[in-house]
């Protein structure tokens, strides 16, 4: 049977920790600010903009919001964007995708400053974790990493999976399970034998999209799976990438959803926050 990693939990340690260096950098009087853009009304957008504010305020960061319509053109978010990259109040800037279709993300996340780009998502700090040599992580991914941590499987020499290959997820996960000394395949829609290569996984982390797609004959027996899937299953119930339920008895470690991945991307935002402010600052 397997051992429930909490999310909420590990999450709530991470941002323990970051209220009290936050706290100490204040009393430097340097405040903590983070802007988030959010363009039209998506509602699983709204929700992922309203953690975010929260979590701000429960760490001390200074949380500015920008809605905007949505027939708001490319030109004025990267106006906005611009803006915000000269604005001495901000040290992280967060543009929540997906953006309306007219509007070309990839021009948005590279007019984002490097130095605030607390999603990891420019180029030039995907470059940075490419080589290991990074100030921030992805924060889905990092989230990952603090979890298996937490189970306290050593990564090293582990064979881990990836099923995904997405620039937010699937690739950059791949890249930290290897700078951890990890054996990794990325499994993808095109993956001959995929249940085969997922069941010889120590490690399987799940980001394909698809829910239930991991059935126990994808796990190995005591394997850490972890599921970053955000899905509805066909009653419309929240669930994830793993049939949590059919998996629960032969994984090692698994993670629920919710309660698992979720609460740990809006903890790595907040470290990535952090850093950014304490680089600004010299603090480092």
């Amino acid at each position: 049977m397997a051992q429930i990693i909490d999310g909420k939990a590990v999450s709530a340690k991470v941002k323990e920790q970051i209220r009290k260096e936050a706290a100490e950098i204040k009393k430097q009087g340097i405040e903590i600010g983070l802007a988030v853009v959010i363009v039209g009304n998506d509602p699983a957008s709204r929700v992922y903009v309203n953690n975010k504010k929260k979590a701000c305020e429960e760490v001390g960061f200074t949380s500015y919001e920008y809605t905007l319509p949505e027939e708001t053109t490319e030109s004025e978010l990267i106006s906005l964007v611009e803006k915000l990259n000269g604005d001495d109040r901000v040290n992280g800037i967060l543009v929540q995708l997906p953006l309306p279709k007219h509007i070309d993300e990839n021009a948005i996340i590279n007019a984002i400053r490097p130095d605030k780009d607390v999603d990891a998502f420019h180029p030039q700090n995907v470059g940075h974790i490419m080589i290991g040599d990074f100030n921030f992580l992805p924060c889905t991914p990092a989230g990952v990493m603090e979890l298996i941590a937490e189970t306290g499987v050593e990564v090293c020499g582990k064979n881990c999976v990836v099923i995904g290959r997405s620039n937010i997820v699937g690739k950059p996960m791949a890249m930290l399970l290897l700078h951890k000394h990890g054996t990794v395949t990325i499994c993808h829609s095109r993956t001959k034998g995929l249940a085969e290569i997922c069941a010889r996984a120590d490690i399987l982390v799940a980001a394909v999209g698809k829910p239930k797609f991991v059935t126990p004959d994808m796990v190995k027996e005591g394997a850490v799976v972890i599921d970053v899937g955000m899905d509805r299953d066909e009653n419309g119930k929240l669930c994830g990438d793993v049939d949590y339920a059919a998996c629960f008895d032969k994984a090692g470690y698994i993670t629920p959803v919710p309660g698992g991945v979720g609460p740990m991307t809006v903890a790595m935002l907040m470290r990535n926050t952090l850093t950014a402010a304490k680089i600004k600052n010299n603090i480092m």
